[in-house]
This record gives C-alpha cells, structure tokens and sequence, in this order.
C-alpha cells in the first residue's frame, strides 16, 4: 500500500461516512460497559483485566472519534492514522468482551453477562 502525499487530502463526504460509522461503534462498546457494570452482582478482581481492556479500548475509540472531528482529519496521513488506531481499538473491547464472556462461561468472574 503506497503512503499518501503530505498534502494530500480525502473528500468530505468519505470522512463523514467515517465518523458515523466510528461514532455508531463507540456507542455501542459504551453501551455494552454501561449495561455490565450496572450489573447488580458483585465485582470481582477477575473481572478487572475485562474491564482494562475495555476502557483502554474505548479510549482509544473516543481519541479516534476526537481527531476525525478535528479539521486536519481531511489529510490523508491522518485520516489513515486514525482509521488505523479505530481498527486497534476495535480489536482491544473485542478482547475484552471476549474476556469476559470466556470468564463468565467458565464461571470465574461474578459479573455474569450471559445471564
């Protein structure tokens, strides 16, 4: 894949595309953490790397979400830099989602997610 010019720049219309689809993500790995610590059961230290990963994740996806709303997102290096780091932050809540479901299935955690 060739490296876009220093000046090179990406329409609009495809950054919009972006920033829903990003802001659409974020909402739901929001929701998904809202949902599982709002949980009645009690915290226990497995559930904590879960939940790291969770949160470092969805930092990541809120930094993301910032820099596409910044003007200079229009640049195609940066454009891309934050698509990649989206992507990265992505996989990061999907570990975690899928920590904790591993620990809920094996019964480890006490924060239950399959119900």
């Amino acid at each position: 894949m060739t490296e876009p010019s220093p000046e090179e720049k990406i329409d609009a219309t495809f950054r919009n595309g972006s920033l829903t689809a990003a802001g659409i993500i974020l909402g739901f790995s929001l929701s998904f953490v809202s949902s599982w610590a709002s949980n009645p059961n009690d915290w226990s230290r497995i559930d904590i790397l879960p939940m790291l990963l969770l949160t470092a994740g969805i930092a990541l996806q809120v930094k993301v979400f910032a820099d596409l709303l910044a003007r200079d997102s229009l640049i195609a290096a940066k454009y891309d830099r934050a698509r990649r780091l989206f992507l990265i932050g992505i996989a990061i809540v999907a570990a975690g989602i899928g920590l904790a479901l591993l620990n809920d299935i094996l019964g480890l955690g006490s924060m239950p997610i399959l119900g």
